[in-house]
């Protein structure tokens, strides 16, 4: 059943991951696509080339402000955060008519975070994270099928057939999450919340914020001050 359109309010929040936040549960709750959660997320390589790629968005901290996603960290996208920490977020619901734009700083996650969360990841996923050297060449689809049959056997668990089929309980709870794997925290210092509007007149308005970046990479960044907002012509 179609969302009714929901313009911006009037006055604006003060702050807007809460919204956030919301649309983006109600995206899950609705189930009108796949991965609700889908979000894209764009680096800068060494020459200043910019690169995106979709990964799944898996929590919107409202305070003190961050967005979390898992990836390899030896993948193009983890070795560009960790050389130029800055990066973009788009999160869009055509059946919502809402898109979400954040960018900001990012952070690892805590590893105890991204262990926790690897335990909640199916055994034949935790199998494929160890498998996949994320963005590295390979041979052929053969050879990595081989590289899965070969740490499948390594923690004594079958080769990871559908994720639907039937398992023994805790098969694979054992696989312990790789070093290179695990989670970033995008720190806002900017969101856009966009809702489509008739004849292309879009409701739109920009949140900003002053970040200090911490003395070393792994140190969050803190706040500088309060939220900033203005509407946005479409």
């Amino acid at each position: 059943m179609p969302v009714p359109v929901q313009f911006l309010p009037d006055p604006l929040p003060v702050e807007p991951l809460a919204m956030a936040a919301g649309w983006l549960e109600l995206a899950r709750s609705r189930r009108d696509q796949p991965n609700p959660n889908a979000m894209v997320v764009a680096s800068v390589g060494a020459e200043g080339q910019p690169s995106a790629r979709v990964v799944l968005c898996k929590e919107i901290v409202v305070d003190p402000g961050y967005i979390s996603f898992f990836t390899n960290y030896e993948s193009r996208k983890g070795r560009e955060l960790e050389a130029h920490p800055r990066v973009a977020l788009v999160m869009h619901w055509d059946h919502l008519y809402r898109q979400v734009r954040i960018e900001g700083r990012v952070v690892r996650a805590p590893a105890a975070e991204s262990d926790a969360y690897f335990r909640t990841r199916p055994w034949q996923r935790r199998v494929g994270a160890w498998a996949s050297a994320q963005s590295s060449p390979v041979g052929s689809r053969a050879e990595l099928e081989a590289a899965v049959v070969a740490v499948a056997r390594r923690f004594d668990v079958p080769v990871p057939g559908p994720e639907d089929a039937p398992a023994p309980p805790g098969l694979g709870d054992h696989i312990p999450r790789p070093p290179n794997w695990g989670g970033y925290h995008v720190y806002a210092e900017a969101v856009e919340l966009w809702v489509e509007g008739e004849s292309r007149i879009h409701d739109r308005a920009r949140w900003s914020r002053t970040l200090i970046a911490g003395h070393h990479p792994a140190e969050p960044p803190r706040v500088g001050g309060a939220w900033q907002v203005t509407r946005l012509q479409p």
